[in-house]
């Protein structure tokens, strides 16, 4: 039985005992449904429950995919991910047309790209029971970085090793034992602030030099101004007190016979540090500004064949951070690509 046959079969055989009416009410006196629910439900299913095997080929995209795509780090990672453990979320579809094998691709255009350039030449679908064309990646709960520790522990608990999470997330070793160890030495108040957010580990690496409390305090600062930052937290970490960090026990013997002008030079640098994140968070808006107006001109400049292949030819190095602004979705995203090339 074909894709499509089966698909309309299923729908119409799950459907024979439910009311016009509501979605999810059942008709009374079925002795088969005694126990299913005779209200209206308060929740609509958004997809079909079942997930069918549709053609490669059969996906049409609902948008345009940016050029150079294919050479991002996002990308090679689903690449290296479904090849080492399979295609976990399935993409998501609707079939505009009951009278074409077509159907339109609503998420998961990254992940065809994938499984195409994989040789593989089709791909479990959900069916959407709504017509709505916008990605839906705006509503789906990305993995925090916390929940991400745990599912890698998890993993690992299993038997899974590190060299084999490594390759199904394309990063180096290293980078698997930061994000395996992200939650050492951090007091379980803080863990529990951080928990739905996203943030790269060199964060808690240094929230580690602070003690319980001031991590704690940190983290909601950086929340307030909605900024887990690398950067801002070097600055809260040289903002703190001796007495309330965990990594300058040897120091603060130090400062006791240090002179007079030695704390003093180091409490104006530490003004100058808070005098310049504040310039810096001033400045953000104006920086951004700047860098949606440089991701236009370049854009426009890559989509020129002969400007792009005298600078891949010229200087290879500076058309990979050309291709990083283009593909650049914000301030955060560029920080973070730019702290994992340099680990």
């Amino acid at each position: 039985m074909s894709t499509q046959a089966q698909h309309q079969s299923n729908t119409h055989s799950g459907k024979q005992n439910l009311s016009e009416m509501y979605p999810g009410i059942y008709q009374r006196g079925s002795d088969e449904h005694h126990n299913l629910p005779t209200a209206p439900l308060n929740t609509l299913l958004g997809f079909e429950m079942e997930t069918y095997q549709i053609p490669l080929d059969s996906l049409l995209p609902s948008k345009k995919l940016p050029d150079g795509l294919m050479s991002t780090r996002k990308y090679k990672q689903v690449v290296s991910s479904i090849n080492e453990i399979g295609l976990i979320e399935p993409l998501s579809v609707i079939r505009p047309d009951k009278q074409k094998s077509e159907y339109l691709l609503l998420d998961g255009h990254l992940r065809v790209l994938a499984l195409k350039e994989l040789g593989l030449s089709e791909a479990p679908c959900l069916f959407a029971r709504d017509d709505e064309t916008y990605t839906y990646n705006h509503r789906i709960n990305r993995l925090s970085t916390v929940q991400e520790h745990y599912m890698l522990r998890r993993a690992i608990d299993r038997g899974v090793s590190k060299e084999r999470l490594a390759r199904a997330f394309n990063v180096n070793l290293s980078s698997i034992n930061r994000r395996v160890n992200l939650l050492q030495g951090i007091c379980p108040d803080a863990v529990n602030l951080l928990q739905d957010h996203q943030f790269t580990p060199d964060v808690t690496r240094i929230l580690r030099s602070m003690k319980a409390a001031r991590q704690v305090e940190a983290v909601e600062l950086m929340l307030a101004s909605q900024s887990i930052t690398v950067a801002h937290a070097e600055a809260l970490l040289k903002a703190t007190p001796p007495e309330q960090r965990a990594d300058v026990k040897e120091q603060v013997k130090e400062k006791k016979a240090a002179p007079i002008e030695q704390l003093v030079k180091l409490e104006k640098e530490m003004s100058q540090v808070q005098d310049q994140y504040k310039e810096a968070e001033s400045n953000y808006g104006s920086d951004l500004l700047n860098l949606m107006v440089a991701k236009g001109y370049l854009t426009k400049l890559l989509h020129n064949p002969a400007v792009k292949s005298y600078v891949n030819k010229n200087e290879p190095e500076i058309l990979s951070h050309f291709e990083l602004v283009v593909n650049t979705t914000s301030m955060e995203e560029a920080m973070s690509e730019q702290d994992s090339k340099e680990h």
